[in-house]
């Protein structure tokens, strides 16, 4: 018989790549869904639907009964659009809540979508994070960050306390089903001819395809309470934009900005969005961090998992594909 999962976040883009992955082998999956939630990022695919809320502890009893394993992808990664409140009840409150449902319902292991932010940033030129990195941020700068640290938290107390559960953590996803363009939005900035400067730092990109099967194989070969880097491939912005400008047909970056520059404009950003008082279209800290180069070391998901990243291209290409399938660039 199947095993039966349960997928919070299925609505989002790595939790409906995971609903995708699972269904392509044969696992029996129920997809959580807020009443609100659109249902684009999961067309094509036919899981069973429940309606529930990571912060509504008895909805997630219900709808993990009889299932053997959960899927915790569910999360507000656009911190700079939400308050920090929401922030951490959802991140870090809804977390503990899916543990303790997973734990009173007997399920058998939980795996937990983390991100490489967890990891903090290099110290040395030339360093490639991997699992052991801390978290060296201050958490006002990067309240997503240390939400997620609070979460990876909760779940080594849920594994001391005897569950059986394993931590992934992506880097920035690019691919199918973005359909809020989180990793896309440099794909509709293409189209939209805003490719025309580059930051200067990089950073690492996955296929959000291959991070839905990243997760089922730490679902069947991850150690528990381990952390399992999900990377395709660590570029410059820079090389990154030209690859995305090459697949669109689009103008590529004219230049590279200067790191000072970035530190300035940071600041001036900062206080923009003190005095406006709607929701930010970006946050200073994206652009300190965009100065960085952000890259990381994938060796263990592929030796211990048999983890098979793609390159950047490769997952640009898969974005693009499935934005023009769905007529939305």
């Amino acid at each position: 018989m199947p095993l039966r999962v349960l997928v919070t976040g299925a609505t989002g883009c790595v939790g409906a790549n995971i609903v995708e992955a699972l269904l392509d082998n044969g696992y029996t999956v129920r997809a959580l869904r807020r009443a609100s939630s659109r249902l684009d990022a999961l067309t094509g695919l036919e899981p069973a639907f429940v309606v529930g809320d990571v912060t509504d502890y008895d909805s997630l009893a219900a709808a993990m009964a009889g299932c053997q394993l959960v899927f915790h992808a569910a999360a507000i990664s656009q911190y700079w659009r939400n308050s920090r409140e929401l922030l951490y009840r959802v991140n870090v409150e809804g977390t503990r809540n899916v543990l303790r449902a997973a734990q009173s319902q007997g399920v058998e292991r939980v795996i937990f979508t983390s991100s490489v932010a967890v990891l903090g940033v290099p110290t040395r030129p030339g360093q490639q994070l991997d699992e052991t990195a801390s978290f060296n941020l201050s958490p006002r700068r990067f309240p997503y960050g240390h939400s997620k640290v609070l979460a990876e938290a909760e779940v080594q107390r849920a594994v001391a306390a005897g569950l059986d559960a394993v931590i992934v953590n992506p880097v920035s996803v690019i691919g199918q089903r973005d359909v809020y363009f989180v990793g896309g939005e440099i794909l509709r900035m293409a189209t939209q001819g805003r490719l025309r400067v580059a930051p200067p730092g990089g950073m690492g990109v996955v296929s959000a395809r291959a991070v839905g099967l990243g997760h089922l194989l730490a679902a069947e070969r991850g150690v528990t309470g381990e952390r399992y880097l999900l990377n395709g491939e660590n570029l410059s912005h820079r090389a990154l934009l030209e690859i995305v400008a090459e697949v669109t047909g689009a103008r590529p970056p004219q230049w590279v900005a200067p790191r000072p520059l970035m530190g300035i404009a940071a600041a001036l950003v900062d206080v923009w969005n003190r005095l406006r008082r709607r929701p930010p279209l970006v946050e200073g800290n994206q652009l300190r961090l965009s100065a960085r180069e952000m890259y990381f070391d994938g060796s263990k998901a592929r030796q211990e998992l048999d983890f098979a990243p793609i390159p950047a291209r490769a997952a640009v290409e898969e974005a693009w594909r499935w934005y023009r399938q769905q007529g939305m660039l």
